[in-house]
This record gives structure tokens, sequence and C-alpha cells, in this order.
């Protein structure tokens, strides 16, 4: 009798209650694991500071008490307070001195990342981005090998010297220059080298590595769809790609060109962007972007078309290999030059 009545108990209602109770116990677990991780990297500032105030300038002394340390700490506290890591304490607390300014949200993983970095404004620009952004350690390191910040700084300083020298309007740079990039890196597309694709095989490419994207594309990106079709009155068109930047409260139209920029691109994505917006756009939205990605930029083009007009569209070249320090700088030089010449144009007005 007791085994019929436990049979027709609801078993759908079994599975719901698993899935809560075990919703519940992953929460809980994610909290103590943050917290732990906050008291240790919190521990870690504080070796380092106890250590950097007793040393001084006494470089060999600090060895000395470094080696004393290590071999105490290990033998009650395990490998993990070794001389290496001691020394990195150390380093931790030089280069975050002022431990409010430290995210608890990142790891000391994070953090024996972020001290390789010698500049302190490059240090704190990829700690809060890297907070802010969730990023893990592996995201992280790629970030800064692909110098993401430089790329988003060299975009906004390029859009606020034309806007203020060239352009001569008084509108603000826009949302949208806080997370546009020149170059994009694509080297997770694993292309080999190739430069033989066409723009449906590079979309594909992005497709399958969708999420690598998304973190080079930037920060809320959520992705709505590809080869999104708008209906006009007597034909269709259709854009590459659009994602939804729920940070900027707006759509971001992306068109793939695997050749460099021409004048007809940007009529295209303007059409595109107003044609959005009257029929796609919802009301509390914010007015679309429109990025067009090409294998190299055309300063003409970015000079005398809309892409001038500061109203949200964006031409940005693409790479699809890692490039290195000196590449990246050689590929930064033009809109450095265009900089320095609208500087120079403006001082001479």
């Amino acid at each position: 009798m007791a085994e019929k009545s436990i049979k027709q108990f609801d078993e759908k209602n079994d599975e719901q209650v698993y899935v809560s109770v075990r919703e519940t116990l992953e929460s809980a677990r994610g909290k103590v694991e943050r917290v732990v991780n906050s008291a240790m990297v919190e521990a870690y500032w504080e070796i380092g500071r106890q250590i950097v105030g007793a040393t001084g300038e006494r470089a060999e002394y600090g060895k000395h008490l470094v080696r004393y340390l290590a071999e105490r700490l290990t033998a009650e506290y395990g490998k993990g307070f070794d001389y290496t890591n001691l020394t990195n304490m150390r380093k931790f607390y030089q280069a975050f001195p002022i431990l409010d300014t430290v995210c608890q949200e990142l790891s000391w993983s994070h953090y024996r990342r972020l001290m390789r970095i010698p500049n302190q404004e490059q240090r704190e620009f990829y700690m809060n981005a890297a907070a802010e952004e969730h990023w893990t350690v592996r995201q992280l390191d790629h970030q800064i090998a692909t110098f993401y910040r430089e790329r988003l700084l060299s975009s906004q300083g390029e859009k606020r010297e034309l806007i203020r020298s060239e352009i001569q309007r008084s509108e603000p740079v826009t949302a949208a220059d806080d997370f546009i990039k020149d170059p994009y890196v694509l080297d997770f597309l694993d292309l080999g080298g190739r430069t033989d694709f066409d723009e449906h095989q590079l979309e594909q490419a992005l497709m399958t590595r969708l999420q690598e994207f998304m973190l080079e594309l930037g920060r809320g990106f959520a992705f709505v769809g590809r080869q999104y079709r708008l209906d006009g009155e007597q034909a269709s068109y259709y854009v590459d790609l659009i994602f939804y930047n729920i940070k900027l409260k707006c759509y971001v139209l992306i068109e793939l060109k695997t050749r460099p920029l021409n004048a007809k691109d940007v009529g295209q994505m303007d059409f595109y962007v107003r044609l959005f917006n009257e029929k796609y756009a919802g009301p509390d939205d914010n007015p679309t972007i429109g990025l067009i990605l090409c294998s190299s930029s055309d300063r003409t083009v970015a000079k005398y078309s809309a892409l001038a007009d500061g109203k949200g569209l964006f031409a940005s070249s693409y790479v699809t290999c890692l490039p290195t320090e000196e590449e990246l700088t050689d590929a930064l030089e033009p809109t450095r030059r265009a900089i320095a010449e609208a500087r120079a144009e403006r001082e001479e007005k």
C-alpha cells in the first residue's frame, strides 16, 4: 500500500524542488567563495603592506625577511606562502597602495596579472574593466595582450578631435564612443592567417565564436540576429549582424566588409540605421548605432561622409591575427597623425 502511494507522487514536482534546492546551494556556495576570495585578497594586501613597512628601502633585508617568513609560513600554512607568493604580495601592495581602490570582485590570479602592468593608470583601467565585465583571468590577459585600452582610447581621441576641429560641432561625444575600438582584434577566429575569405565566411566564423566576439565588442552586448531582414515598401534588406547594448539601451547594426571602406558602405549603413530606427526600434530605445567592420579604413571617407556627423555611425578596421606591439602601433599611427593634424589646424585658426 505504501509503495503504491509513493508512485502516486508528482515526479515533475520532485524535479522542480530539486532544481530549486540546487539553485539555493549553488547561490550560497558562490557567496561563500566571493567572501573567502575578498578576505584573502585583503589579507594578501595587508601582508604586502607589513613587509614593505618593515623593510622600507633596505632591499637586502627585504629579501632576508621574505625568505624568513616564507620558511615559517610555508611550514604552517602550505606552499601558498612561499618566497614567490610573498614577493607577489609585496608587489601587490606597491601596485595598489590604497586598499579602498582594490576591487574585491577580482581574484588573486587577476591581481597577479595586473601587477605586471608597469603603468598605474593602465593597471587601474584594466582592474575596473575586469571587475565590471566579469572577465576571467584568461579574458583579462587577452584584453591586455591586444591593447584593449589603447584601441579604445585611440577611437575616442579621434572622435573628439574631429568634433572639436573638423566638424565644428558642439555635440558631446556619444556614449557609443566608450566601446567603439579601432582596430578590432579577431584572432580567436583561427583563420590561420588567411586573407581570401569572403564576408559570408567571416560572418559564419564570428557566429561560431560568438562568445569571444561579444567579449571583443565590449560591454553590455546581447546577440539579436544575423542576416536580419528589414522590410521597405518595395524591397527587403539584410543586415549582417544585430546586437542590443543593454548599457546604452540601443540596437547596434554591424556590416562586415572584407575589403577597404568606401563611401557606398557608409551610405548603406546610414540607410539601414534610419530604416531600423523608424520601423524596428522601440519607443524607449536610444538611437540605433551602425558599425562597419572593414579590412582597412579610409581617412577621406571618414572625413567627408556621414561618419563625420557624430550621429552614431562608425567604421573600424579589423585584424585576424594577434598583432605585435609594433604592428598595433603602426595601425594606430594614422589615427594619432589625424589627431595631431586636427590640433594643428585648430591652433592655426
